[in-house]
C-alpha cells in the first residue's frame, strides 16, 4: 500500500507540470488573424495602401519614425503575414517601398518607407467592408496625405521689438467661472492668449506667457496670493518687459449680465491709456456691450512694475456670450483686437 501511494505521488509530480502548462500552451496557440490582401495606388489627394484581413476586429497601432529613414509603421496585433510578399516596391512620389515583417509574438508590422525628400505626412484610416461579388475581403485603407502647412498668423504693425507679458487667467486646479453649458473661463483665456501670442510674435514682438497650458502657475495647492504673485514674477523676471496684460472672462449670478470691460490700477496714467485702447478695440471687434474702462485693485496690476491692464472679454455665465467665447473664430477676433490695442499703445503718443 505504501509503495502504491509512493507511485501515485511520483506520477502526479511528473504529470502535473504538463497539466498546468496545457492552458498556457493553448492560450499561445489561439488562432491569429491573417493578412490576405494588399493593394496600393494613388487617389486624388493621397497614396492609399489597402490591407485585407480575415476579421474586422483586428487591432493596430500607427506610429511615425524619422530617424535613419522616414517611415510609417502600422503594427497589427495577433496577425500573421499569410501569403503577402515581404517586400513590395512602390511607384509613388510619396512612398518609396513597403516591407511586411512578422514578429515572434504574433505581430505583423507594415513598414511604409517615405520618399526622403517628401515633407511631413498624416495618415487617415478607412474600414472597407468585404465585397463577396468582387471577391474582396474586409480591408483597412491607409491614406497617406501631405500634412497641410500651418496657416500663417496674422500680424499687426508697431509691436516689433517690444516685449509683452501675457497672463491667461486661472488654469490648472482653478477653472475660473463656468458657463451654463460647461465652458470654463480658464479654457477661453488660454485659447485667446495663445492666439494673441501667435499674432504678436508673427509681428516681431517678444512675449512671455505666465502659462501656455492648463496648469497652476505657482503649482498645486498654492494660496491665492502665491498663485497671483507667481504670475507677477513671470513679468518681473522677463528682460525688457514693457506691458503686463491679464486676460479674463466675467461672471455673474444673473445670466443676463453681459458685455466687456477693461481695468487699470488707479494712479497709473500709462495703465489707464493701455486699458482705454484695449477697450476701444475689443468693443469694435467683439460687438458686445461696452461696460467701460474702470479702476480696480487687482493683485497682478497692483504688483506689476510695468503698465498693466486686466480685460474681461465677456460674461461666460451669459449663454449667448458663452457660445461666442468658445468659438475659435471669435477667440481669434478678440486676440486680434487686443493685438491692435497693443500696437496703438506703442505707436500712438
Amino acid at each position: 500500500m505504501q509503495a502504491l501511494k509512493k507511485l501515485l505521488f511520483l506520477s502526479l509530480c511528473i504529470l502535473l507540470p504538463f497539466a498546468l502548462a496545457a492552458p498556457a500552451e493553448a492560450a499561445r496557440q489561439q488562432p491569429v488573424h491573417t493578412l490576405n490582401y494588399f493593394q496600393s495606388y494613388a487617389t486624388k489627394d493621397a497614396w492609399r495602401v489597402e490591407i485585407g484581413v480575415n476579421a474586422s476586429d483586428v487591432k493596430y497601432e500607427i506610429r511615425q519614425k524619422t530617424l535613419l529613414r522616414k517611415e510609417i509603421v502600422i503594427d497589427f496585433d495577433d496577425t500573421v503575414r499569410g501569403e503577402l510578399k515581404q517586400h513590395i516596391a512602390q511607384k509613388s512620389d510619396v512612398v518609396k517601398d513597403i516591407r511586411i515583417d512578422e514578429t515572434p509574438d504574433h505581430h505583423t508590422e507594415l513598414h511604409i518607407a517615405l520618399q526622403p525628400d517628401f515633407g511631413e505626412v498624416e495618415v487617415r484610416v478607412t474600414a472597407i467592408d468585404a465585397d463577396r461579388r468582387a471577391h474582396l475581403p474586409f480591408r483597412l485603407a491607409f491614406d497617406i496625405y501631405p500634412k497641410p502647412a500651418e496657416p500663417e498668423a496674422p500680424s499687426v504693425d508697431g509691436v516689433k521689438g517690444h516685449t509683452i507679458v501675457l497672463d491667461a487667467g486661472h488654469g490648472g486646479s482653478d477653472t475660473g467661472a463656468v458657463g451654463p453649458s460647461g465652458v470654463t473661463e480658464a479654457s477661453v483665456t488660454l485659447a485667446v492668449t495663445q492666439d494673441l501670442q501667435r499674432i504678436l510674435e508673427a509681428s516681431g514682438a517678444r512675449t512671455a506667457m505666465t502659462r501656455d497650458t492648463d496648469v497652476d502657475v505657482y503649482g498645486p495647492n498654492a494660496t491665492d496670493g502665491q498663485e497671483l504673485q507667481a504670475r507677477v514674477d513671470v513679468g518681473e523676471r522677463t528682460p525688457g518687459a514693457e506691458v503686463f496684460l491679464s486676460i479674463h472672462c466675467n461672471a455673474f449670478s444673473n445670466a443676463d449680465a453681459n458685455g466687456l470691460e477693461t481695468y487699470y490700477c488707479a494712479g497709473s496714467a500709462r495703465g489707464a491709456r493701455l486699458a482705454t485702447l484695449l477697450n476701444e478695440e475689443l468693443a469694435r471687434a467683439g460687438g458686445r456691450r461696452n461696460r467701460g474702462v474702470k479702476t480696480a485693485n487687482f493683485y497682478v496690476m497692483r504688483h506689476s512694475s510695468m503698465p498693466a491692464s486686466l480685460v474681461e472679454l465677456a460674461f461666460v455665465t451669459n449663454p449667448a456670450e458663452e457660445a461666442l467665447l468658445s468659438d475659435p473664430d471669435y477667440q481669434q477676433q478678440l486676440a486680434m483686437a487686443l493685438a491692435i490695442g497693443l500696437s496703438r499703445y506703442f505707436t500712438e503718443r
